[in-house]
This record gives C-alpha cells, sequence and structure tokens, in this order.
C-alpha cells in the first residue's frame, strides 16, 4: 500500500508530469499540420478550413498545456475541440471508439476536462504567476 504522505508528495507531481507530456503531443498534432513535421500534414489542409482551425487550437493550447499558463482555459479549448472533432469525424463511421479510431480523441477529451476541472499541479507557469 502507498502510504498517505508519499501519494500527497507525489501526486500533484504526477499530475504536473501528465499535464506536460499531454500537452507535448497534443501540440504534434497542430505542428503537424502546419508545418508537416514531426508527421505529414493531412492530404485535406487548408489554413482557412476547419482543419486550419484545429491545427491552431492544437499548437496553442498544447503549448500553453504543456508550459503551464492558463491551463485550464486552454484546457477546456482543447476538450471542446476534441468532442467536436469525435462527433463530427470518428462518430459518424461507427459508434465504438476503437472501430472508429476514435480512441485518441475520447482520451484527450476527457484528460484535458480533468485539467480543466482539476488544474495543472505545482510545476507550471500558472503557479509562478499565482505566487506574485
Amino acid at each position: 500500500m502507498v502510504s498517505d504522505s508519499f501519494r500527497a508528495t507525489w501526486s500533484p507531481r504526477l499530475l504536473s508530469v501528465l499535464r506536460i507530456i499531454v500537452g507535448l503531443l497534443f501540440l504534434e498534432h497542430g505542428l503537424s499540420k502546419y508545418f508537416g513535421f514531426p508527421g505529414p500534414s493531412p492530404a485535406s489542409f487548408q489554413v482557412m478550413g476547419i482543419l486550419g482551425l484545429a491545427g491552431a487550437i492544437e499548437t496553442v493550447a498544447g503549448a500553453l498545456v504543456a508550459i503551464g499558463l492558463f491551463t485550464r482555459v486552454a484546457a477546456f479549448v482543447a476538450s471542446g475541440e476534441m468532442a467536436f472533432a469525435y462527433f463530427m469525424a470518428h462518430f459518424p463511421k461507427n459508434f465504438f471508439p476503437i472501430v472508429n479510431g476514435g480512441d485518441a480523441v475520447v482520451l484527450y477529451c476527457f484528460i484535458f476536462l480533468f485539467f480543466a476541472l482539476e488544474g495543472g499541479g505545482p510545476w507550471g507557469i500558472d503557479v509562478l504567476r499565482s505566487r506574485t
């Protein structure tokens, strides 16, 4: 069993680690759409289209979540984008996420919703800003 003091010490830190990793992974999606790096841009990508807006949200929200700045707001916007993406692109293909390819979208949606409610943990710019 994990002691309460161990959990109290490490749980907030692991929340920050989770926030950083999820933010960086989300940032990759936006960078791929706009710059074709680290993965290729979607063939149908247009800056002024819906994928352009998605890429902008993913780039900005991913960066903000990763550094822990305006974490709750950025995570809430990202969660909404993922919910929208799921119902626009994945749900029409099939009800089940494993079949429609929406597993990651569902996970992002609920992890970002958790960050929007819980915050980003002790390692972030939000914490530094609140001390001043």
